[in-house]
């Protein structure tokens, strides 16, 4: 059968080009023998930071404990002591009304206690609001500690909802001020709350503050440095290859239809795996998201119908054999994301994993779900609120494929069980799904509907209420925190394994970044000082 004839006028959206190009061919943080001296050097600081955290563990000082836990964390390092880490956090549960009347310290354990799943009760808070409801406190600290702390609510914890309302403005106030550095701290914290943002990121801006503390330690401080020039090392590595796979990649196609963002979907997953175990994870997982990209762009801005419904009828066949009737172009697109991730099962299954023929699966159920979009966008589907919208565009987030990826990639923690949980949609998954699909309306609404386009959530929302688009945002903002909230619930609950929801929370942390001012994965330039400050300046 001859492949039919689609007519070549396309007129895809111009995308910036990639800002990074070939750079990681030529990059190298450092020689090998550098390299080698970092292991060596950071080797012995960790055993040293070890012995400072077996002596807090042993003793009753739970300040000094509260403390070193959140300097381990901000500083990058704290994935290398999980189990001892687990071990002071137990010891920090029980006794609620047993230090006193410090609010610093009140935060501070039930921000680490619910952020690693143990339930605290918010009203541990209640004997620090005077009569008029307000907190008795002027001090910058413990106000910053209970803005954090807040965050780390579940729907219809009241006296936490207060705590964000009161503690935002009374740091608003107070910024003109403080002292420079504090200020930035308090900005920083306004605009992201700790429990929400990306580790790596936050560990490249944190290290250099710690840095400027008097009460820092020394062997954390150089620990941390090291650590995170090796993690960094690491991942220009991975970079390089993927470089190589990319180039080659595009080379057998023309794909000026699509954003060309490799680096910066390297960067989205590091936000949810960026342990030096999780290397090939990282390279696999990355390939995965450029294809999810392609795919976005496919559907939503380069293909005629015609071209979706055949491409999607191969996606579905998979095998080499149902490209025949794709046009040339389509075809190699087609041909190298099934030799891809071909290559990706015989590889886990080589490293005995055991879910690695669902990566198949969910590659062609994302190309299922943009093709839905297409259907939705060529019958001129409206729907008359943003529930509705959300129970067929959050699909279209590829949010749940993502997560099922890095659940695949993490190996045996992962049962089949957890990916058919997964594959329902869950809460928490919904919930990031939320996040990143609203998220992401809200700062490229404008630029999409210039062209032919799915209403968005923005639109949608505007016409269930009758309000202006920034009203709309406001409603969309609250329903964003009410994601997250259910987000922190399901940590709480822990019905599937901690670590499992926590690359789930990851996930909403990137999006969250990705998605803060403006779309910068399609707008890239608001990245490039992050990553190069990731991948191209040691610490």
């Amino acid at each position: 059968m001859a492949a039919p004839v689609i007519a070549d006028l396309h007129k895809p959206r111009p995308y910036t080009p990639s800002l990074w190009g070939d750079f990681f061919l030529n990059h190298s943080p450092c020689t090998p023998s550098q390299y080698s001296a970092m292991k060596d050097m950071a080797s012995i600081r960790k055993e040293r930071v070890r012995k400072i955290i077996l002596a807090a563990i042993s003793s009753s000082d739970l300040p000094m404990k509260l403390e070193l836990v959140d300097m381990l964390e901000r500083t990058g390092v704290a994935y290398h002591f999980g189990k001892e880490i687990q071990e002071l956090l137990c010891g920090m549960q029980g006794d609620e009304q047993g230090f006193g009347d410090d609010l610093h310290i009140t935060a501070s354990r039930f921000y680490l206690l619910r952020k690693h799943g143990y339930h605290v009760s918010p009203d541990v808070f209640l004997k620090f609001r005077d009569d008029g409801g307000n907190f008795a406190s002027n001090d910058v600290n413990s106000l910053l500690a209970l803005y954090n702390a807040a965050y780390l609510r579940t729907r219809g914890e009241e006296v936490l909802d207060d705590a964000i309302i009161f503690t935002k403005s009374r740091l608003q106030c107070m910024l003109e001020h403080l002292e420079p550095w504090l200020a930035e701290e308090v900005r920083c914290t306004l605009e992201t709350p700790s429990f929400r943002r990306v580790e790596r990121v936050e560990t490249r801006r944190y290290v250099p503050v710690y840095e400027k503390k008097s009460t820092r330690d020394e062997d954390i401080l150089e620990f941390a440095k090291f650590d995170f020039n090796i993690l960094q090392t690491l991942y220009c590595e991975e970079l390089k290859a993927l470089t190589i796979w990319w180039k080659g990649f595009k080379s057998q196609m023309d794909i000026k239809f699509a954003r060309d963002r490799m680096v910066e979907l390297h960067f989205w997953i590091l936000g949810v795996v960026y342990e030096p175990q999780y290397s090939y994870s990282r390279v696999m997982l990355t390939k995965l998201l450029v294809f999810v990209s392609l795919f976005d762009d496919f559907y939503d801005n380069y293909s005629t119908t015609e071209e979706s419904n055949i491409f999607t009828a191969a996606m579905e066949r998979w095998g080499e054999q149902a490209a025949e009737n794709l046009p040339a172009n389509l075809k190699a697109l087609y041909i190298n994301i099934l030799n891809t991730t071909n290559d990706i099962e015989e590889e886990l299954k080589h490293q005995k994993n055991k879910n690695a023929e669902l990566v198949k699966e969910l590659v062609i159920h994302v190309a299922k779900c943009y093709h839905a979009e297409v259907k939705w966008r060529d019958e001129h589907y409206v729907p008359t609120s943003v529930e509705e919208h959300l129970q067929i565009s959050v699909r279209s987030s590829a949010c749940m494929q993502i997560i099922s990826f890095v659940f695949i990639s993490l190996g045996d923690v992962t049962t089949r069980e957890v990916l058919e949980w997964a594959l329902t949609y869950p809460k928490i998954i919904r919930s990031v799904c939320i996040v990143g699909r609203i998220g992401n309306d809200m700062v490229s609404h404008e630029r999409e509907q210039i062209s032919q386009h799915v209403t968005s959530t923005v639109q949608t929302c505007t016409k269930e209420h009758g309000i202006t688009v920034a009203e709309a945002n406001e409603k969309l903002k609250v329903i964003i925190e009410e994601a997250w909230m259910d987000i922190v619930r399901e940590c709480l609950h822990k019905r599937q394994p901690m670590v499992l929801l926590e690359k789930a929370t990851d996930l909403a942390r990137t999006m969250d970044f990705m998605y803060k001012h403006e779309d910068a994965f399609t707008l890239p330039s608001s990245l490039k000082e992050t990553l190069t400050s990731l991948y191209v300046n040691y610490i």
